[in-house]
């Protein structure tokens, strides 16, 4: 008969408990916001080791290192010296990031292992957003301004979040609303056909978000010709053709008045070379 054993070992501690109490943040670019994890352990904490990591948005694949303390010492990402602290270690994992970039935006988790509870430490996570107002917009335009030409508007802006939206007017001599072709979240552009002079003022290109408005401006002038220097100018064509006309006649007749005066002098010269002198007879008288 088997006999079974009590053991009287006492259960292992449990690990520390960690939690993000905020599942999502939201901070404007260059403020301050508090990261929270929250712990609780039944172990002493001289060995107490906190890791915060950070995916950010922008290349979630290659998290970095944020902020660690291990045995009573604090590494710093060197990225993020003099930015980011503990707000109350060994007793909270807490940390504050100052000046807030728009690179700080991504996904922060805080591991926590408290030996000698097991170790796999438990994993608080959370979202930080970092807004920031639309950067200022770039405006070109290309194409044709002649009437009856084509020309396209185009406007981009580096930065905002959220994502800015993107709008063109027509300021003068009356403002007009423009359609406008998205290519991609932060760049828009307008397309004028068959241009005429009431298409020439001034242009806005506006880029919003929730926390401001930044605009460019381009100033379109519209070429039309103008028909009376047209005119003068063919005025002037023809003149300058009949002048031109003018001197080659003269000079062919000057030319052909040579030509004529040279064959009279060669016709004079054989003239005179065909006069013979001819000896008169001489008389003899016979006696």
């Amino acid at each position: 008969m088997k006999k079974c054993i009590k053991n009287n070992f006492p259960p292992p501690p449990p690990p520390p408990v960690t939690a993000a109490r905020e599942s999502s943040l939201e901070v404007v670019r260059g403020d301050f916001v508090v990261l929270p994890c929250s712990f609780f352990t039944s172990s002493p904490i001289s060995k107490l080791n906190v890791i915060w990591t950070l995916s950010p948005f922008s290349s979630p694949e290659t998290p970095i290192q944020v902020i660690v303390y291990d045995h009573g010492q604090v590494i710093e990402d060197r990225s993020l010296t003099g930015r980011v602290a503990f707000t109350g270690i060994p007793w909270s994992a807490d940390i504050v990031l100052n000046d807030t970039h728009v690179s700080d935006a991504g996904v922060y988790r805080c591991m926590v292992n408290n030996p000698p509870e097991p170790a796999d430490p438990d994993i608080g996570e959370l979202v930080l957003s970092v807004l920031a107002p639309p950067s200022l917009p770039v405006c070109q335009w290309n194409g044709d301004i002649d009437v009856g030409g084509s020309v396209t508007l185009s406007c981009s802006v580096m930065e905002g979040v959220p994502t800015p939206k993107i709008h063109w007017d027509k300021l003068n001599p009356k403002e007009i609303s423009l359609p406008i072709n998205m290519e991609g979240d932060m760049s828009g552009s307008v397309q004028i056909v068959n241009m005429s002079s009431q298409m020439s003022g001034l242009y806005r290109c506006s880029a919003t978000n929730p926390l401001g408005t930044e605009n460019c401006y381009l100033s379109l002038s519209i070429y039309t010709p103008d028909i009376s220097s047209g005119i003068l100018q063919g005025v002037l064509l023809t003149l300058s053709m009949s002048l031109v006309l003018l001197a080659l006649l003269v000079l062919m007749l000057w030319l052909r008045r040579m030509g004529q005066n040279g064959r009279w002098r060669e016709g004079k010269e054989e003239c005179y070379s065909e006069i013979r002198y001819t000896a008169p007879p001489m008389k003899r008288s016979f006696v």
